[in-house]
């Protein structure tokens, strides 16, 4: 390949499709994705919201960057969602399932509702996308899914209660590994990426209740920054990763060493 080694993380020509794009994490992946070199389609349920961030990131990278608003729990948002990104940029050779809530609250104080919100996110979310752009990276001969889970899908956070979430990103990580093994012999590898704590919107890092669970008991002792986790996507979306499915990458400082 030419290029040599740092060739291999180069993604010039691919297009890819990043949910929960608007902020945070998502926005994070999606610049990173478009400085490595794809046409990236941003989406996010909110409009405005998405189409600045659409517009921010292509003017810091000078690619093609398109918004998409669109609901990743509905069925015909998601189908939309693909066969627009397909449309406007060719075909979706990368699909980043970023979109996620979380509720913090003790297992007896959960209402269905909120029980019901966070998988049908967090994991319905992740199914109906992956569905839809794996039928069109099979017809074009393969390409690359990457599942945001978390360190929650492994251990229990606390001092705060957040069972619906922990339980969600469990099944993100099986839906991983299932789909990774059904998909590879159309070329298409799956594999999901499990943050610690990172400091963004969702994740009050700053308040003093959590410091000592949330970075003192992290062995380097601190919280990750949205850009510091971008660059393990776009390993995980490049041919640096070509012998790599079904795999959980965890960033998270060292936290589930212990």
């Amino acid at each position: 390949m030419n290029g040599g080694v740092l060739g291999r993380f180069q993604l010039t020509g691919r297009r890819a499709v990043v949910t929960g794009a608007s902020r945070g994490l998502g926005r994070a992946f999606a610049a990173a994705l478009s400085q490595a070199g794809a046409d990236v389609a941003v989406v996010a349920r909110g409009k405005r919201e998405v189409t600045e961030a659409a517009r921010e990131i292509s003017a810091s990278t000078g690619r093609r960057v398109v918004a998409i608003a669109a609901d990743v729990t509905v069925r015909a948002d998601v189908e939309r969602m693909i066969a627009e990104t397909a449309r406007q940029l060719g075909s979706v050779d990368i699909l980043v399932n970023n979109a996620g809530i979380c509720f913090h609250r003790p297992a007896l104080e959960v209402p269905d509702s909120e029980w019901d919100a966070v998988f049908d996110t967090n994991v319905y979310g992740v199914w109906a996308a992956s569905t839809a752009a794996a039928r069109v990276m099979a017809a074009a001969g393969g390409g690359v899914i990457i599942n945001i889970g978390s360190i929650s899908s492994i251990i229990v956070n606390r001092p705060q209660w957040q069972p619906a979430y922990n339980a969600s990103k469990a099944a993100v990580y099986q839906l991983t590994r299932s789909l990774a093994a059904e998909w590879a012999p159309h070329n298409i590898r799956v594999n999901a990426l499990a943050p610690g704590y990172v400091k963004t919107e969702m994740a009050p890092v700053d308040e003093p209740e959590f410091r000592q669970h949330w970075i003192e008991d992290v062995p380097m002792r601190r919280y990750a920054t949205p850009e510091e986790i971008a660059p393990s996507v776009v390993y995980l979306a490049s041919d640096a990763s070509s012998f790599m499915t079904g795999s959980v990458l965890a960033l998270d400082g060292g936290y589930t060493i212990y």
